[in-house]
């Protein structure tokens, strides 16, 4: 009998992982950084907004960065594409930013709306930005 789980799979999951979780880590703490309001101080606060926008920034980002491991030839290919994807999550925030300007004050004063709208943004770009990788 087969084992299922060998050494090679068991290193390209945990390898495919450490990428995906760096892209992640990376993509959320440049995000954290462009946002003039403070996800992480509002959260601990118990501010919903900001915690509804920034789990749709997580959710958002990895949407893609699950298509681009899903869909790479080698960890290369992922970390590449799984950059790229992040690096268009980033930017559609900025875009988003730009087309609502108030958003940032918005979530700080703890608009659970704003929160959503921003989380759907996040969320719609990731799906698109996830549609988009393909083999």
């Amino acid at each position: 009998m087969q084992s299922i789980v060998t050494l090679t799979s068991l290193i390209a999951f945990f390898s495919y992982l450490g990428i995906g979780l760096a892209l992640l880590i990376a993509a959320v703490v440049v995000v954290a950084l462009v946002t003039p309001h403070r996800d992480f101080t509002l959260i601990r606060q118990g501010n919903t907004a900001a915690s509804l926008a920034f789990s749709g920034t997580l959710i958002g980002i990895a949407l893609p960065l699950q298509a681009a491991i899903a869909h790479a030839v080698s960890l290369v290919d992922a970390a590449v594409w799984g950059g790229l994807a992040a690096l268009v999550q980033i930017v559609a925030y900025l875009l988003a930013r730009a087309v609502v300007p108030g958003i940032s004050r918005q979530i700080t004063e703890d608009k659970i709306s704003a929160g959503v709208l921003a989380a759907g943004i996040s969320i719609a770009v990731g799906l698109l930005n996830a549609a988009s990788m393909t083999p």
